[in-house]
C-alpha cells in the first residue's frame, strides 16, 4: 500500500470513527437534553458530544493501528514460510 493510499485510508477511518461517535451520541439525545422540565441540560451538548466524537475517533484509529500491525505481521510470517 502506497503512502498516499495509507494516509487517505487513515483519514477515512478517522472520519468513520467520528461518524460512529456522533451516531452513538445521538441515540436518545432528546430525552437526555430535556431531562428536567424547567430547562434543558446543556452539558449534553458541551460535554457529552465532544467526548463521544473524540472517543469514536480514538477507537477507530486504535483499531486501524492494531489492524495494520496484525496485517504486517501476517505478511512477514507468510514471507518467512515462502522462504523456507
Amino acid at each position: 500500500m502506497g503512502q498516499r493510499t495509507q494516509s487517505a485510508a487513515g483519514c477515512l477511518v478517522a472520519a468513520l470513527g467520528w461518524g460512529a461517535g456522533l451516531a452513538l451520541w445521538s441515540v436518545d439525545v432528546r430525552s437526555r437534553l430535556w431531562r428536567f422540565e424547567q430547562s434543558p441540560d446543556w452539558k449534553v451538548l458541551y460535554a457529552e458530544l465532544p467526548l463521544a466524537l473524540l472517543g469514536g475517533t480514538a477507537t477507530a484509529l486504535a483499531l486501524w493501528t492494531v489492524g495494520g500491525r496484525v496485517w504486517r505481521g501476517a505478511r512477514v510470517r507468510r514471507r518467512a514460510r515462502q522462504g523456507r
